[in-house]
């Protein structure tokens, strides 16, 4: 039931797209997230990575210009460095931070790309919504089968 709800929230992305306007950090990000409700502790690594990868880009962006595609390339390869830096450097530094991790390698940069478009609040709010929604909906359905 697990991967059919990532095919749900995939099409609850767009619902919402269509009706408010907001991106939810990407079409496909709540179909990953969905999966890992349940590590909560996943999810804040996912959303640090793209917090830093934002913090990155408005950095990069004081030497370098970034629009458009670069930016959305630069966004998602710097995304998928801290997530590669968040699996090799961070359990050396703290220990207990095997379940502190980030999911995916493009999820960080999909979401820091629609932080810089919309704003961090109203992408994080989008985000938490659709992936919440789908959740229960799973829980729902899994009750009723």
């Amino acid at each position: 039931m697990e991967y059919e709800l990532a095919f749900v929230a995939l099409i609850a992305s767009l619902v919402f797209i269509g009706v408010t306007g907001t991106y939810p950090g990407g079409i496909i990000v709540p179909s990953y997230l969905v999966l890992f409700v349940n590590q909560p502790s996943r999810l804040l690594g996912t959303l640090a990575a793209a917090l830093l990868t934002l913090l990155c880009y408005k950095l990069a962006t004081r030497y370098v210009i970034l629009f458009g595609r670069r930016m959305f390339v630069f966004m998602v390869l710097v995304g998928a460095l801290w997530a590669y830096y968040w699996i090799q450097l961070f359990p050396l530094l703290y220990p207990v931070s095997l379940e502190f991790r980030v999911i995916g390698w493009v999820i960080p940069g999909l979401i820091a790309n629609n932080f810089q478009k919309q704003g961090v609040l109203s992408t994080t709010a989008a985000l938490i919504t659709v992936t919440v929604a789908v959740y229960f909906l799973g829980l729902i359905l899994k009750a009723a089968i």
